[in-house]
């Protein structure tokens, strides 16, 4: 097994893990974790691919690494704005649930509000 496919298996394995933290996890926190574990595990594999496809004795061709890093840096904007979306939705309901049941039966200050 050389090295290119090690990190081939890595990367189907993080590719694995998250899109089962996006199934099996209810708590929004733990589906952007499991989504930027998915997105890593994507990077991986395009990395591979792009290394593989240099020839011999070269380090690579730099418009795959560009765009490589390019979504990275989207990705981590993503989750950013994801996560502060999330700590908007708490301060204004008090609740992190995702469903909307969640919210009025765990008395989050919106349901409170309406119920006046």
């Amino acid at each position: 097994m050389n090295v290119s496919q090690l990190f081939g298996l890595t990367a189907a394995a993080l590719v694995g893990l998250g899109l089962y933290g996006l199934i099996v996890n209810p708590q929004p926190l733990r589906k952007v974790l499991a989504f930027n574990l998915t997105g890593n595990g994507v990077f991986l594999a395009c990395a591979v691919i792009a290394h593989r496809g240099a020839g011999a004795g070269m380090s690579g061709d730099p418009v795959p690494q560009a765009l490589l890093i390019t979504a990275i840096v989207v990705s981590f904007a993503a989750s950013a704005l994801a996560v502060g979306l999330m700590l908007r939705r708490f301060a204004e309901t008090g609740s992190n649930s995702l469903s909307a049941d969640g919210d009025a039966a765990s008395g989050g200050a919106r349901a409170n509000t309406e119920a006046r």
